[in-house]
């Protein structure tokens, strides 16, 4: 099993706001970004697309190790998410990308790993810009 790293982060301008999300994946030496946006969301919608969508374009089952600077997201993923299965999604939110989530991990052996934000790591660095860019792309 193919073992990769992928680093997310999402923005949104107000909340709810035009947003944006970014997701960097690696795998040995090779790089792809993923980045994309909404007109009118919010900063944890954007934050957990970004995931999605970077394990949505692995071809293949793959040991991900996931970094995110929220929270939200990594204890979803790690200590609430099978608790939220359990219980149908009753009081959640963002049900519909919880949803979307487990889908697109089921082939994948997915742990998360928060970083702080803002606090020099590279690639959290790199992705704040991008999803910022993103989300300003939305609010013209």
């Amino acid at each position: 099993m193919k073992k990769v790293r992928i680093f997310t982060d999402g923005s949104a301008i107000g909340n709810p706001g035009p947003g944006g999300w970014c997701a960097i994946l690696r795998y040995g030496e090779s790089e792809r970004i993923l980045k994309g946006g909404e007109a009118a969301t919010t900063n944890n919608r954007m934050e957990l697309t970004a995931p999605i969508e970077a394990l949505k374009a692995l071809k293949e089952p793959c040991s991900v190790e996931l970094y995110s600077d929220s929270s939200y997201v990594v204890k979803g993923i790690n200590e609430w998410l099978e608790g939220w299965r359990k219980k149908n999604f009753a009081k959640v939110k963002n049900p519909d990308l919880w949803r979307a989530y487990i889908e697109a991990s089921k082939d994948h052996k997915t742990n998360a790993v928060w970083v702080r934000g803002h606090s020099g790591h590279a690639e959290n660095e790199r992705c704040d810009q991008i999803a910022k860019s993103e989300a300003e792309a939305r609010r013209r």
